[in-house]
């Protein structure tokens, strides 16, 4: 089987000079679960540490920027558009996370999208640990890629 991180057994950054510029979108989600009181401070704003939305968004668009930074093979990418929503659901107990970003390059997005997801999932534990030391972050999942050789969309 051929890896296309390795070149005679050693890892290597795959070379992206000849493919095309393509319109590159991702979209990945995560939930952090937490108890239901924990959800109403959040929506009432009585979390100590302040709205932990607000620098969730903050901290997801940063990882984006910055996932070549943090994965050893991903390219930098002059990343056009991140947006990060995130919503509480009380009926399963958690707040939810999602991470649409966009670029024009040769190589896709989806580790920026997963890296925004994660960042925003943990800065979240971090802004509500002090009310809640329970929760636990997951489903952590790429849900679409579209431009380059392949689209994809998550049957789940």
């Amino acid at each position: 089987m051929d890896f296309t991180h390795y070149t005679d057994g050693k890892p290597v950054m795959v070379d992206v000079g000849g493919k095309q510029v393509t319109t590159r979108i991702a979209r990945a989600t995560g939930c952090v679960y937490m108890q239901k009181e924990t959800i109403e401070k959040i929506r009432n704003n009585l979390i100590p540490k302040g709205n932990p939305f607000d620098v969730a968004r903050v901290a997801g668009i940063l990882a984006a920027k910055k996932t070549h930074e943090l994965i050893p093979m991903c390219h930098p990418l002059m990343i056009n558009h991140v947006d990060i929503a995130i919503t509480c659901d009380s009926s399963h107990s958690c707040v939810t996370i999602e991470a649409i970003v966009r670029c024009d390059g040769k190589t896709g997005v989806e580790m920026e999208a997963l890296s925004a997801v994660s960042v925003a999932a943990l800065t979240i534990y971090d802004m509500c640990k002090a009310v809640d030391k329970q929760m636990v972050i997951g489903d952590i999942r790429l849900v679409e890629k579209r431009g380059g050789k392949s689209d994809f969309i998550a049957t789940k």
